[in-house]
């Protein structure tokens, strides 16, 4: 299916302009529902200017008052060779300067809701490496303790339709492989919308890091109590036999 140039700058103008529904958005602009209705919250593509379409030429105004009277109408692209072609990604994926630092975030997100993911996939999906998703997964990156598990389609690293691929894409393996998720695994898979909502973990401050099995107090050993019975308080010591003969002088 052919996309319109600059998808996510498309899907803030139409979402800005019009009122199509999120799935309407999202079909046309190949992008997933939820990440439309980010972007309607403000929290996908904050600071992307939109883009309009009509003014483009790839879209005419007739479609989207179809679309605005019927929300079960899919809007047309109308032909343009230049957008032919966008969504194929050559070579690794390119993050801007300013997103790179929240990459450690959107990777604890996807190894703490997903640990069926691969780090391959995970590479794939923030542009990342390899040792840096292991080292956050085995918790032993330099700033740890300052991390928060943040959702990387949130974050615009990634598309909700690419982190759904790669997931559903994991699963079919491990089914193949007859791997079994266990308990804990599947209650931490959420959505998108439900991890949005979710309040920050609570973490101890950098300077008490190391400190959690601390204690004030000091378990000292206790001396043993001698066995005692009910005769002993009452049993008198014995006399010594010189006692005895001085008291019958």
């Amino acid at each position: 299916m052919s996309k319109p140039l600059m998808a996510k700058a498309t899907a803030v103008w139409l979402v800005d302009n019009t009122t199509l529904s999120f799935k309407q958005i999202g079909d046309f602009c190949g992008l997933h529902e939820l990440e439309v209705q980010g972007i309607a919250d403000g929290d996908v593509a904050a600071g992307v200017k939109g883009y309009d379409p009509v003014a483009s030429h790839q879209l005419d105004p007739e479609e989207i008052r179809k679309g605005e009277a019927s929300p079960t109408y899919k809007l047309r692209l109308k032909h343009n060779p230049a957008a032919e072609g966008e969504e194929k990604r050559r070579g690794p994926r390119y993050t801007p300067l300013s997103k790179r630092q929240d990459r450690p975030n959107a990777i604890l997100w996807l190894v703490k809701f997903h640990p069926e993911l691969p780090d391959a996939a995970i590479a794939k999906l923030v542009g990342t490496t390899k040792p840096t998703i292991a080292s956050i997964r085995e918790r032993t990156h330099w700033n740890i303790q300052n991390m928060q598990p943040i959702d990387p389609v949130a974050l615009g690293l990634c598309r909700q339709t690419e982190l759904d691929a790669a997931v559903q894409k994991a699963a079919k393996k491990a089914a193949a492989n007859g791997e079994v998720m266990t308990d804990d695994e599947r209650r931490k898979l959420v959505s998108t919308e439900t991890s949005l909502s979710m309040s920050d973990e609570p973490r101890l401050p950098s300077s008490m890091a190391g400190l959690e099995n601390f204690s004030l107090t000091r378990d000292e050993p206790k001396e043993a109590e001698p066995d005692l019975d009910a005769d002993s308080f009452f049993n008198l010591p014995d006399r010594d036999e010189d006692d005895d003969e001085n008291g019958g002088r």
